[in-house]
């Protein structure tokens, strides 16, 4: 299978779970799922679809799951990240011997997330979630088309955590205005949370490293 040079720069510079990672992407390559970087880290897509990314957090590295939420996690392991995440699951692992060990049961959860793409099975959100509705946004994308088209390209993961963000003002000017300090952050394919001076150690979350350059 194809190995995408820019995974492996992404892999080489990796100072931690590189060991975890590239064992990770062997599996995941053996899958016969292509690979490519896409919001700053290694996805594995069928037909087009991506299926599955390979995450590294201070804690854990992780397989992240698009359609986790579809799958039926027989072995109880997949995680919810987050309160507002929706479709999305994790594998996480904090020892190359767990995913030696576990080898047979990450390959078959792949084969399921697979199938799952192969058969185009969608998740529906709950209606709450569905209607996070921000008029302020809307009315700025229609000014800004290249902001809107950098927001659509975002994981749906980040694209919630900004609506629910921009959501929380009870006044519209402060929507306006918690929208106008994020858009730098959006055009340069960053969630809320993403680390964009490039010092944190907590790639690619922000552990407040930029403070130190101001």
């Amino acid at each position: 299978m194809y190995m995408n040079k820019e995974v492996d720069i992404y892999l080489a510079k990796a100072k931690k779970w590189q060991k975890e990672m590239l064992l990770l992407r062997d599996i995941l390559l053996a899958c016969k799922l292509e690979e490519e970087i896409k919001w700053g880290k290694p996805c594995y897509s069928m037909n087009n679809g991506i299926v599955i990314m390979i995450q590294a957090f201070k804690d854990h590295c992780d397989l992240g799951f698009f359609k986790g939420v579809l799958m039926q996690d027989n072995a109880g392991i997949l995680i919810k990240a987050g309160e507002n995440t929706q479709a999305a699951r994790q594998m996480r692992f904090t020892d190359i011997k767990e995913i030696e060990k576990h080898s047979k049961i990450i390959k078959s959860y792949i084969k399921e997330a697979v199938e799952i793409e192969k058969k185009g099975l969608q998740y529906k959100t709950d209606s709450k979630s569905e209607q996070i509705q921000v008029d302020e946004l809307a009315q700025i994308f229609k000014k800004d088309g290249a902001l809107k088209k950098a927001f659509e390209s975002l994981t749906p993961g980040r694209q919630r955590a900004y609506l629910i963000h921009f959501s929380g003002a009870k006044q519209s000017e402060t929507r306006i205005a918690r929208i106008q300090k994020q858009i730098a952050k959006i055009k340069c394919g960053k969630g809320m949370n993403d680390c964009t001076c490039g010092l944190s150690k907590r790639m690619p979350n922000c552990d407040g490293s930029h403070n130190k350059l101001k």
